[in-house]
């Protein structure tokens, strides 16, 4: 009669140690996502503090590095070496900008180009 408990009760176990871990998981999805709506939160609202600023202003140049590195490493060989070099000195010259914004706050943003998106949708004009 034992061995028909041990065999019986082994399906019991094996559910509740998978409700246990299903019950742990749960609250870390919740943060996660929690944590990105406080980050969308957080992104509506412009930056006041000069350490904000520049706090942004060193992510934005982090991002422009990696995106034109990205850029450059499709190029042929021959023009990577110098697009990845102006790429990185652009970087230099937005970290110094950065710095120089929380040294004198009246400085605005680092790069403000161009006017606000007004669409994301992309259109194509074919000529005929």
């Amino acid at each position: 009669m034992t061995t028909n408990f041990k065999t019986r009760s082994f399906p019991l176990v094996f559910v509740a140690v998978l409700a246990l871990g299903a019950a742990l998981a749960g609250p870390t999805t919740a943060a996660a996502q929690s944590g990105d709506e406080a980050s969308l939160s957080r992104g509506a609202v412009p930056d006041t503090t000069p350490q904000q600023r520049y706090q942004t202003a060193i992510r934005e140049a982090g991002g422009g590095l990696k995106v034109s590195l990205e850029e450059c490493r499709a190029m042929p060989s021959a023009d990577r070496r110098s697009c990845e070099s102006q790429a990185r000195a652009t970087y230099q010259a937005d970290m110094a900008k950065a710095k120089a914004m929380l040294r004198d706050p009246s400085i605005g943003p680092v790069n403000v180009v161009g006017e606000p998106i007004r669409s994301t949708e992309t259109v194509y004009e074919i000529k005929r």
